[in-house]
């Protein structure tokens, strides 16, 4: 089935809730990236002052593809020249657009000169989107771009906050808003597997941050260590080039250990037990190679170097904490916020609720629970993934469990529930990458759901 013609995108996809004369608040959003996008439209929708600060001269946070990569491989150099894009030339969605999209935006195939049309687009079309999205709304206008935010905390009558930060051409600002939402994402600062040996082991490392395209590898013998979407992209894209890859992983099955068909020249392995000085690594399955590079897949790690809160707000092990429902702490709720913590979702909607559920907090529209209801949630919460087993690295791991998060923020936002065809179609799409992962994003079995997303998007141009 081919994708339905382009459809004119809708203005707006849900109309914001009858409310009371609000209060309008200044708010400085940090991150011009998806989630402070979206954050800056809904606080502006519910009459809030907004500033987006964009570290960048661009919109698009981590969609914005760049060939420069760091003079630290492993990203670890405190010293070093951060880039904030995570993108590889290759990297298409592993969502189709119907699921990614803003429920506000669809994202549809829009026909212009030079767009990817395809269901699962590369980056730049994601960006191109972005793009839209704030020209749509006229997003941009609340942007400073080229500001480096060194510093954000509570002012001196400990009721409002200071933001500083750098101009790119030179020059401090320092200004005082009524709240602050943290919308600076996680896709800079790397993790690194702990690897027995390795100060030893001769060969060269780099995390996933740095990768861009698989010339580089090309004739060398390559462990990868990771299980998550980019693991499986990276480890396809650098086989084309590659000797052997050697893909390392803490999920792997015993019984799925070996060949990884329809390739001759990738191999899954359990997790690496120790490396050595001849260049040897070692497989907890028994299994070892002599490898030239060890590239980790290993995800990222919170990082908010600006933001001083007198420790009600800290990072252990991953966890962002305490905060009720990913979004608010309660000792400083609702003045400071985050979005987009969660991982494994379906990113854009979600944004956008928890974004609206923000706003409306701080125009008084929405009642937030009190700091001793939010802290007993909290608590409640860590002490279940305590009793489940359940590291604290993945206390904001969400997966299939984001739908009853996401309509739980709808409900309190006064929004429609997530729309059963785009819960059902993210689940479908997860089986097909699971069973036949070379083919999924080009060939779909889910035609009736993308029959049901496009009459939606149909009913929605005719309501606006």
């Amino acid at each position: 089935m081919k994708i339905p013609n382009p459809i004119p995108t809708p203005k707006l996809h849900f109309p914001l809730p009858a409310m009371p004369s609000p209060i309008s608040r200044t708010v400085a959003v940090i991150g011009a990236g998806a989630a402070g996008l979206s954050a800056a439209l809904e606080l502006r929708r519910e009459g809030h002052r907004v500033v987006v600060y964009e570290w960048e001269d661009k919109l698009g946070g981590t969609w914005v593809y760049t060939p420069q990569t760091e003079a630290d491989p492993l990203g670890l150099d405190p010293t070093r020249d951060v880039v904030h894009s995570s993108v590889y030339a290759s990297l298409r969605t592993n969502l189709p657009r119907e699921v990614m999209g803003f429920r506000a935006y669809p994202f549809v195939a829009t026909g212009k000169p030079g767009r990817d049309p395809r269901r699962f687009p590369g980056h730049g079309e994601v960006l191109e989107y972005l793009r839209d999205f704030a020209e749509e709304f006229g997003v941009e206008e609340m942007v400073r771009y080229g500001r480096e935010v060194w510093h954000v905390g509570m002012a001196a009558d400990d009721r409002r906050w200071v933001v500083k930060s750098r101009r790119s051409g030179g020059g401090d600002d320092d200004e005082v808003y009524d709240a602050v939402v943290i919308c600076n994402g996680h896709y800079s600062e790397p993790r690194i597997a702990d690897l027995p040996g390795i100060d030893e082991w001769p060969g060269k490392q780099i995390h996933s941050h740095n990768y861009r395209i698989p010339d580089p590898f090309r004739d060398q013998v390559v462990v990868l260590i990771g299980s998550a979407a980019s693991a499986d992209d990276i480890s396809r894209d650098i086989a084309r080039f590659a000797k052997e890859v050697h893909v390392a992983s803490r999920s792997a099955e015993v019984d799925k250990i070996g060949m990884v068909t329809g390739h001759d020249n990738i191999w899954l392995h359990s997790m690496i037990k120790s490396v050595h000085r001849d260049g040897t690594v070692a497989f907890h399955d028994g299994h070892k190679t002599i490898a030239d590079v060890i590239l980790h897949c290993t995800g990222y790690k919170f990082y908010f170097p600006f933001l001083e809160t007198n420790k009600a707000v800290t990072v252990e092990d991953n966890r962002v904490g305490p905060l009720y429902q990913h979004v608010f702490p309660p000792t400083l709720a609702p003045w400071l916020s985050f979005v987009g913590l969660p991982w494994k979702v379906v990113p854009f909607p979600q944004f956008e609720l928890q974004s609206r559920w923000i706003a409306g907090v701080l125009s008084g529209r929405i009642t937030l629970e009190s700091s001793e209801e939010m802290a007993a949630h909290i608590e409640a919460l860590y002490s279940s993934l305590e009793a489940a087993g359940i590291p604290k690295r993945y206390t904001h791991q969400m997966g299939e469990s984001q739908f009853e998060y996401d309509d739980w923020l709808a409900a309190k936002s006064g929004s429609p529930p997530i729309e059963e065809w785009r819960k059902q179609m993210y689940m479908v799409t997860g089986r097909r990458k699971r069973s036949v992962p070379e083919t999924y994003r080009d060939q779909w079995e889910d035609e009736d759901l993308m029959a049901l997303a496009y009459q939606d998007f149909k009913l929605l141009k005719l309501s606006v």
